[in-house]
């Protein structure tokens, strides 16, 4: 497991918005920037891993199991489904815009930068896919197209010890990015592109409301860690297979006194630091309205009730305090909040290739 390391001034001056943590400049959400093109034929490749079953233990999901273009790169539960006779007990973000991500999973746990560790927990986590990559790869060996598409990516065939499998995988990932937001067009000069409302909900954005102190930069996240009180979601206790799974999270995290935990503690079980008891990585903004429902725990369906719980200054223990909205700064903010939404970003099913007998055993 890889921590973060990597000073978030440091990455903000990486992606050329240094201008919003800088002294002085009060934060802000940023356009989104111009796309970088990536290594098309690593793209590609991690495309078809990306819809393709073998990737998991025993053939029965794949990445976009939780992960569908159809449902804003989510899965649109609450609580994601886990590997076949589990369930999982948070909620399956959307990875759009992952490139722009600090930190990666809701305990904050993986470096943003960092998108093929991602892959590589997500496909050997038993909670989640539970293969072993060094088989998976065997099974990728057994497909000639896939060979192909690997010898154009890396010059090579699948090595098992390799991560290169998972970085295919991240680079298709980070290709996936907001487009035509009518925020971005508004930021680059079309006063048209937002609505009346959606201005006076961006003023509350950046002033009454303070959703800037966190949700700033081109995706509306900080990549820090905050307590907001969120209720827990009452299916995690409720049903034994996600209270498991939490349970055993915790276990192979290291947490002290794991069997006695009965809320999911975020990044304290990464950290063992009582002070990050209850804190998660800042969700992004970008494409609301295709990612509900919302928060680690998928606990709110939808905006209206996310907004409701900031303007009480979030639950227990939150670091927020009350905002004292009025029921048309709420309505306007929700508004704002939308027009952070692109065009859908979908891509389709190139499906998956017939393995095929290999022509001599022990050869690449």
């Amino acid at each position: 497991m890889q921590n973060i390391r990597k000073p978030l001034m440091a990455f903000c001056l990486a992606i050329g918005v240094s201008g919003v943590l800088a002294q002085g400049t009060p934060p802000d959400i940023a356009p989104m920037p111009e796309t970088k093109p990536g290594n098309a034929a690593m793209i590609e490749l991690g495309k078809f891993l990306f819809f393709d079953t073998r990737l998991s233990g025993d053939w029965g999901v794949s990445c976009a199991t939780c992960h569908d273009p159809q449902k804003g790169w989510g899965d649109g539960q609450p609580l994601s489904t886990g590997y076949p006779s589990t369930e999982y007990f948070r909620n399956a973000p959307t990875v759009l815009n992952a490139r722009h991500r600090i930190r990666f999973l809701w305990d904050g746990r993986l470096d943003g930068t960092d998108a093929g560790t991602l892959v590589r927990d997500m496909v050997t986590e038993a909670h989640t896919m539970n293969a072993d990559g060094r088989i998976v790869q065997e099974r990728l060996k057994q497909i000639p197209e896939y060979l192909a598409l690997w010898q154009k990516a890396f010059a090579s065939n699948p090595d098992p010890y390799s991560p290169r499998m998972f970085n295919a995988v991240g680079e298709f990932i980070r290709s996936l990015e907001t487009n035509n937001a009518p925020f971005d067009r508004f930021k680059k000069g079309d006063e048209t592109a937002l609505t009346a409302e959606q201005k006076e909900g961006y003023a509350l954005f950046k002033g009454k409301a303070n959703c800037a102190s966190c949700h700033n930069g081109p995706i509306g996240a900080d990549g820090k860690l905050h307590r907001t009180g969120v209720p827990e979601n009452p299916d995690v206790l409720k049903n034994p297979l996600r209270t498991i799974t939490m349970l055993r999270h915790y276990a192979t995290s290291g947490m002290p006194n794991y069997m006695n935990a009965r809320t999911d503690v975020g990044h304290y079980a990464i950290s063992k630091d009582k002070r990050d008891l209850g804190k998660f990585n800042t969700a992004q903004l970008r494409d609301l309205k295709y990612t509900a429902p919302y928060m680690h725990n998928g606990v709110f369906a939808t905006l209206e009730e996310v907004i409701a719980f900031y303007d009480r200054g979030g639950g227990a223990g939150s670091e927020l305090k009350p905002l004292g909205l009025t029921a048309a700064e709420k309505k306007a903010l929700t508004a704002f909040l939308l027009s952070l939404s692109g065009d859908p970003v979908l891509v389709k099913d190139p499906g998956q290739p017939d393995l095929q007998v290999r022509p001599a055993y022990g050869k690449n």
